[in-house]
């Protein structure tokens, strides 16, 4: 019985990867942005919403996690670490930025579309997707909504933003971003430290534990200069897919009209968040005498990689950019889980 209920979750599973392979490849054609990560995501949630038995295992969740807090990591050079003490103005008005923008994507979907506590807490924090996920995952609460507000904030940072700066700084200068490239060495003495880290988070108890322990180690190991530690690109790609999977199979339990109803809050959340990220990156632009563009990516709710490249692309300064968002991101991984725990101390995870 046991072999049988294995051998069908395996093919469901087979099923699924194939469903989102197919949609990050059809994405990816069109020159979607995140196209492996939102195809997968749009594709799997489409045929689970149709009633297509899919499935993402615990374990390859969790190993997913792993891969994905050991990338995230790829982003802690040296040369930008060792810059970030050289704008504590903008640090500083940083810090109440990430405070500010959370609490008015949080107001929006708690308070007026309605949201569960929880759920609108995770759908409101900027950025770090796959590590809201991974928090969310084990919190219980309602992915599908979380994914929607996420993955808008996504796409309208990637797909629409760069056109709106290139209208305030009228150029767009070649790209110019670093590869980083991993020996053997690099992957043999990393890659067992993050998976220990990892092991050690979660017997810890530390929420998000597979991803915050390999992410850590990461980071750390990147920071350093001592070992560089990335995945490959076609690895990666399957990451992102992976991730796109496991959001789509959430849908099973929301109809499409659910889903227009997500979307539209989606869209009001992201709206209020960069309405304040954009508040804040005219105030510090003014304040230091740097062009509007800078302090907007660098303030912007997106990725660290996605900002930074973009930086490069408009001709602004990919250090100042790459510095903050590590700032963010780095801080939000050390406290969220935290912040979640006293934030929903009375509540336990089971519960939306």
């Amino acid at each position: 019985m046991k072999s049988t209920t294995g051998i069908m979750t395996a093919g469901r599973f087979w099923v699924t990867v194939a469903i989102a392979a197919i949609g990050g490849w059809l994405f990816h054609l069109a020159g979607l942005p995140a196209a492996w990560l939102s195809g997968g995501m749009v594709l799997v949630a489409v045929m689970t919403l149709a009633g297509v038995p899919t499935v993402m295992p615990v374990k390859v969740r969790d190993g997913l996690f792993v891969l994905l807090g050991i990338s995230m990591g790829a982003g802690v050079r040296p040369e930008v670490v060792d810059r970030i003490g050289e704008w504590p103005l903008s640090m500083a008005f940083l810090l109440v930025a990430v405070i500010c923008i959370t609490a008015a994507g949080y107001t929006v979907l708690r308070y007026i579309a309605h949201w569960p506590k929880e759920t609108a807490f995770f759908g409101a924090i900027p950025g770090t997707l796959s590590y809201v996920i991974a928090l969310a995952t084990e919190r219980g609460a309602d992915l599908p909504r979380i994914a929607s507000t996420q993955s808008v904030r996504l796409f309208v940072l990637v797909a629409l933003l760069p056109y709106a700066l290139m209208s305030t700084n009228g150029t767009q200068s070649a790209l110019a971003e670093t590869v980083l490239e991993p020996g053997l060495q690099d992957y043999l003495i990393g890659a067992p430290l993050c998976v220990l880290a990892s092991v050690l988070a979660v017997t810890a108890r530390v929420p998000g534990g597979w991803m915050t322990g390999a992410f850590l180690m990461s980071a750390g190991l990147n920071a350093s200069g001592l070992v560089t530690l990335a995945l490959p690109g076609p690895l990666m790609l399957v990451c992102f897919m992976m991730m796109g999977a496991l959001i789509g199979c959430r849908f099973n339990e929301m109809t499409f009209r659910e889903f227009l109803r997500v979307l539209m809050a989606s869209i009001a959340a992201f709206t209020a968040a960069f309405a304040t990220s954009v508040l804040f990156a005219t105030a510090v632009s003014h304040m230091m005498e740097i062009p509007f563009g800078q302090a907007l990516l660098a303030f912007a709710p997106g990725g660290l990689e996605v900002m930074t490249l973009l930086a490069f692309m408009l001709d602004l300064d990919p250090a100042f950019v790459a510095a903050h968002q590590i700032v963010r991101f780095t801080g939000m991984v050390l406290l969220l889980p935290w912040v979640t725990s006293l934030f929903f101390w009375r509540t336990s995870p089971s519960q939306n």
